[in-house]
């Protein structure tokens, strides 16, 4: 029993090469699926990520059926992915390689029907989006620009943002410097 568990079935080199093959395959796949990132999965997305792993298991432990394949694959798994996020960190380039750059789908109220169906959104995620951060339609966006994460970040147009603490604080003291104008002013005119 225990040299079954332990006893690795195929050479470590080859578990490792196989490993970091499919990695690079998945990367690959997923760069050109999209933007639709984690952030914007529907089901169907994620039954691809579901069956994904069951289709690519063979492919990293080929024969191997043991513990010690497994964790030398998973081991080599998340060194990769460790390696490569620290890539992305540190180069502008394989940031854009990997993970994209943004793009502009929603310009000055209008939506850019190419690159929306380049990236495969629907206008129902548009409008979702821009309602999640403070608009109502999405005529009231200056620009809306789908990050590589997948999350879309929507401007409104200064005439459709709502006021914020500070413009509230400005008008305030606007109003109180006026105050004190037209006070000053009635008592020069009303002398006692």
């Amino acid at each position: 029993m225990w040299h079954a568990i332990f006893v690795i079935q195929i050479p470590v080199l080859e578990k490792i090469v196989r490993t970091v093959l499919v990695y690079a395959t998945i990367v690959v796949l997923f760069r050109l699926a999209g933007k639709r990132g984690l952030a914007t999965l529907n089901t169907l997305d994620f039954v691809v990520v579901f069956l994904l792993s069951n289709v690519v298991q063979n492919a990293i432990i080929g024969s191997d059926n043991s513990f010690s394949g497994g964790a030398i694959g998973a081991a080599t798994l998340v060194g990769i992915n460790a390696a490569v996020n620290r890539l992305v960190a540190r180069s502008e380039v394989a940031s854009r390689w990997f993970e994209g750059s943004p793009t502009t789908v929603i310009a000055d109220g209008t939506p850019l029907s190419r690159e929306i169906r380049r990236l495969g959104l629907r206008r129902g995620d548009l409008e979702q989006a821009v309602r999640l951060q403070n608009g109502e339609a999405i005529d009231e966006v200056a620009s809306g620009v789908l990050e590589p994460s997948g999350h879309l970040i929507v401007t409104l147009k200064p005439s459709e943002r709502s006021a914020t603490k500070g413009d509230i604080d400005h008008v305030l003291s606007r109003l109180a410097s006026l105050e004190r104008q037209t006070a000053g002013g009635e008592r020069a005119s009303h002398p006692s």
